[in-house]
């Protein structure tokens, strides 16, 4: 594994585990707020295992947190201008989901960009957005893209952009036989 994906993962799983201390929730709340199991709660906040994107959506919920301020807040402080080494990546192993933050959030800025690829085939469902109606802009660079938004299920294909604010349950779907490429960006209120 490469050291940088292990150095992040670390530090998420530590900031994990800050969250729910400063909330001074025990694992057991925790799971009865997520509906995920207390043994793989403990195992994420101890490093043991990396999350997916569908559980990590989850705990950012419960947090009340985009999974991009969340993942922002492991790393340094960042630049202004961010080379693409500088910006933060992070893989769901499982689901093939490879999320880059091109801009990051800030505490200056509403919006947040993001570089996003799932592999041919893969499925995420989310149960319900971290933060609702989050505004959202996805267009689709290449590949296919079957997006479920609250039971509307949007087809998108190279050059479609959706707008929407997300209110409920999600689902990305790559149907075809080569990869999503995407970006999006997030607004808060």
């Amino acid at each position: 594994m490469d050291n940088g994906l292990e150095t992040a993962d670390l530090r998420l799983a530590q900031r994990l585990a800050d969250l729910r201390q400063q909330r001074a929730w025990s694992l057991e709340e925790l799971a009865q707020r997520t509906g995920l199991s207390r043994a793989t709660l403990s195992r994420v906040e101890r490093a043991e295992t990396s999350p997916t994107a569908s559980l990590l959506n989850r705990l950012c919920a419960a947090y009340g947190l985009t999974m991009s301020r969340l993942l922002s807040e492991i790393e340094d402080e960042p630049p202004e201008l961010l080379r693409p080494p500088q910006q933060p990546v992070w893989v769901d192993r499982a689901s093939g989901f490879h999320r880059r933050s091109v801009s990051p959030p800030a505490a200056l800025y509403k919006a947040e960009f993001i570089e996003a690829r799932l592999d041919a085939g893969a499925q995420i469902d989310y149960d319900l957005p971290s933060i609702p109606a989050l505004e959202h802009h996805l267009w689709l660079l290449s590949g296919q893209l079957e997006l479920t938004l609250e039971g509307r299920v949007f087809r998108l294909s190279p050059g479609d952009c959706l707008r929407y604010r997300l209110f409920g349950a999600s689902r990305f779907h790559v149907p075809g036989d080569e990869p999503a490429h995407y970006t999006l960006v997030i607004c808060r209120p």
